[in-house]
């Protein structure tokens, strides 16, 4: 699944301050929604830098002075999905959704869950959900193609992969998506070209991402000497 962050941040406020303590003693006596975007600006800044420690004690506290915040639960969340406690992560995602059922991403986040728990069917019907209430949620048309494509239903990956590359976003992760498919379907052909549009596409800061896909073409060239 596609992993990188969707962070939902209400009103997103683009200042940081250097240290987590000086945070934690102003959220008590600054109740205003300015404040509470702030937190979560420094709680994104600090899951990026892999600090998710921090980042989920920030969001502790923004869940505690607003129980009821859909997207602080949905933040959160993917906070522990990052770091490996994928059951914590699948109860704010159900919290989540149970406080605002409108929240697409809270249902793409959930259905990661399950494909991570081996859940695959339980995933597609979570990124249909999402999909139908955001048709141009490209996050979600990627990872449910890559579900797809797991369950051996290559044709429908192949269909699910072909919408976002209308909306021009992500396209170097669902080039080398859609190649990987045509990949295990055995159209080398489309795979290979598929695979340099993503190295073509993918940002050098990407590297995983890209030898990943370097890997998959030396897999192709592999197997077309063999034949």
């Amino acid at each position: 699944m596609d992993k990188n962050f969707f962070w939902e941040s209400g009103q997103q406020q683009n200042y940081y301050k250097s240290d987590v303590l000086k945070i934690t003693l102003n959220s008590k006596s600054d109740k205003s929604d300015r404040h509470d975007g702030y937190l979560r600006s420094y709680a994104f800044k600090l899951a990026q830098k892999g600090d998710y420690t921090n980042a989920i004690a920030l969001l502790n506290q923004l869940i505690a002075r607003h129980p009821h915040s859909a997207i602080d639960y949905n933040n959160r969340g993917l906070l522990y999905f990052q770091c490996g406690q994928v059951q914590k992560a699948f109860c704010d995602y159900n919290k989540a959704v149970r406080l605002n059922p409108k929240l697409a991403s809270a249902y793409n986040n959930r259905a990661n869950c399950y494909a991570a728990r081996g859940e695959l069917i339980a995933a597609i019907a979570d990124y249909q959900k999402a999909l139908d209430l955001n048709p141009c949620y490209v996050r979600a048309w990627l990872n449910q193609g890559i579900t797809w494509r797991e369950l051996g239903e290559y044709e429908k990956a192949i269909d699910n992969l072909e919408v976002p590359l209308l909306f021009q976003q992500l396209e170097g992760h669902i080039f080398a998506a859609r190649g990987r498919t045509y990949h295990l379907w055995g159209d080398w052909n489309c795979a290979s070209a598929d695979y340099y549009r993503a190295l073509a596409l993918l940002p050098l800061s990407y590297a995983q991402k890209r030898s990943q896909v370097k890997s998959w073409l030396q897999e192709l060239s592999f197997c077309a000497f063999s034949v």
